[in-house]
């Protein structure tokens, strides 16, 4: 039950321009507010027109986050959930696209009995009505706009908090604004300018924010906070700094040292808020300063995009402040890997990774690193498409099979390894089907689905003999269990399976050889690493230590 008779709001926005790290500060404001004993929850809307970020290259938008009920969603939901410690849902990222999709839909039914559809009231309502939705049941519900105020396509998104902190009163509803505070070299200066600006902006809508966060490479002296405090219209503790920092997971303590929740509370009516914090401290101290160390190499096509593997590389940094060790990652780009320098990429190495993709560029560059790691017993993990070139690599490389592939990179190969499978339950238990021509988006297998775990074998063991799991995917293509007896027989062992698919494989005689189909890195978070990635980052330190 919530504590409060109504839901509280906490609205970020950002200004000046994008990329400054409003998912960060909103994520860290939840977190402090979780550690006080509150019911928090997090929401991001994003003013795109796509439905959802689920067709666009990570190059646009970063990596696609996928949740337990099978939403593709922004990335900023992944920082949301590792930094809560909580699984969300579709309810908690929404964007212009699903909205006006979701209007019209009502518009043709005739759910608005013939009335002339417009932006106001009715955009601007099925936004509230999805802000309300997302809070139900919960103390306080921070809501991230995504954009910068100013652009054209985030006006129905401010018009719509505006208007809902109106009807909840100034009691519930509180407005943030972050933006940037650039640091002029030639002048030794910091400026405040562009923040009076954005602040200007906002104040044209309607909003008046109250508390502003400064993102600068620089501290910020108390005689600046106060000029911006005074010249933005808020009081003095509301200007709060987030300079650059070493880890992400350091903000929330930043900003707990800045006193941040004082204001928050204040303005919320929340009474005196002290989060115990002693647990992150600690981990992020890891982060900061871990004892060991370890060479991973990241083999992928997205390489010179980091931000596409961005729940991987936290998770990766989750595992290493558990096992107190800083991982090193070597990226790889795979498309330059070739069976002439596989070993000179590779030798330094204390394991390999080879991460999800989608398309056939770079695969082979994958398969050889994929060799390279079996035949040397250097620990190895591949996701999603990780596994699956690994079993394609092992059915030609040992099995000799000719023209073993995935009908993903070649339709008509003799030996398909990888195929479609026409129907499949997808993870509401509705039955799913899918051929070649079926649209992208709607094809895939998304969301937890559960694993059952072979006794007594490695996944078995990372996972604390657990029976079975539950993990998320994101992929098309299944492994054919047509080869499983050939591959079984020659030492490849199927450790993980759901409902008859394929989810997991192991190497028999291997030190830690594993593929597993789903997405480990979705569930991980900073106070809780994924079993999976943490066994792989151990076997890497192992690894290093018997080298």
């Amino acid at each position: 039950m919530s504590k409060f008779k109504e839901t509280k709001y906490i609205f970020v926005t950002g200004g000046v321009l994008s990329s400054l790290g409003k998912g960060i500060a909103a994520a860290s404001i939840a977190t402090l507010l979780k550690n006080v004993g509150l019911k928090v929850s997090i929401l991001k809307a994003d003013p795109y027109i796509n439905v959802d970020p689920g067709t666009m290259s990570p190059l646009e938008h970063g990596e696609v986050f996928v949740t337990d009920d099978g939403a593709e969603t922004d990335l900023d939901l992944g920082h949301y959930e590792r930094f809560l410690d909580e699984s969300l849902s579709q309810r908690n990222n929404f964007t212009t696209g699903r909205v006006y999709s979701s209007v019209i839909e009502k518009e043709r039914r005739g759910d608005y009995l013939g009335k002339t559809i417009q932006v106001i009231p009715h955009i601007v309502g099925e936004i509230v009505g999805r802000i309300k939705k997302a809070g139900e049941g919960k103390d306080i519900l921070i809501v991230e706009i995504g954009g910068t105020v100013g652009d054209i396509e985030g006006l129905p998104f401010l018009e719509a908090i505006r208007a809902l902190r109106s009807e909840v009163g100034k009691k519930n509803g509180m407005f943030i604004h972050l933006t940037l505070v650039p640091y002029i070299k030639v002048a030794g200066e910091l400026k405040t300018k562009p923040t009076q600006h954005s602040v200007g902006e906002l104040r044209r809508i309607g909003i008046s924010p109250d508390m502003i966060i400064c993102r600068s490479e620089m501290p910020l002296n108390r005689e600046l906070k106060d000029k911006i405090a005074a010249s933005c219209g808020v009081e003095r503790n509301c200007v709060i700094e987030s300079p650059d920092l070493q880890s992400i997971y350091q903000v929330p303590l930043s900003f707990l040292k800045q006193d941040i929740l004082t204001p928050i509370a204040d303005a919320l009516e929340l009474g005196e808020l002290k989060p115990d914090m002693q647990n992150w401290d600690n981990l992020v101290k890891r982060v900061i300063a871990p004892s060991d160390s370890v060479t991973i190499a990241f083999v992928g096509k997205y390489v010179d995009l980091k931000e596409s593997y961005k729940s991987l590389t936290e998770s990766i940094i989750h595992a290493g402040a558990n096992l107190d060790a800083r991982v090193n990652l070597k990226w790889c780009d795979s498309e330059k890997i070739d069976e002439n320098n596989v070993e000179e990429t590779l030798k330094d190495v204390d394991a390999i990774l080879v991460a999800g993709g989608f398309g056939s560029r770079g695969v082979e560059g994958k398969m050889q690193a994929i060799k390279y790691a079996r035949i040397n017993k250097i620990p190895y993990l591949g996701i999603c498409l990780g596994m699956q070139l690994s079993l394609i690599e092992f059915a030609r490389n040992v099995l000799n099979l000719e023209d073993a592939n995935s009908v993903e990179f070649k339709e008509d190969c003799k030996n398909p390894i990888i195929y479609l499978i026409d129907s499949f339950i997808d993870a509401s238990g509705k039955k799913q089907l899918r051929t070649h021509k079926s649209p992208l988006g709607g094809t895939m297998r998304l969301g937890s689905y559960k694993c059952n775990i072979l006794d007594g074998s490695l996944l078995s063991k990372v996972y604390g003999g657990a029976k079975t799991i539950k993990e998320r995917h994101r992929h098309r293509y299944e492994a054919n269990p047509a080869y499983r007896e050939q591959f079984e027989t020659n030492g490849l062992i199927v450790c993980g399976e759901s409902d008859g698919l394929i989810e997991a494989v192991e190497l028999k005689g291997h030190p830690f050889f594993l593929g597993v189909q789903f997405h480990p890195e979705f569930t991980s978070r900073l106070t809780k690493p994924n079993p999976a990635i943490l066994g792989f980052i151990k076997a890497g330190i192992d690894n290093k230590n018997v080298r």
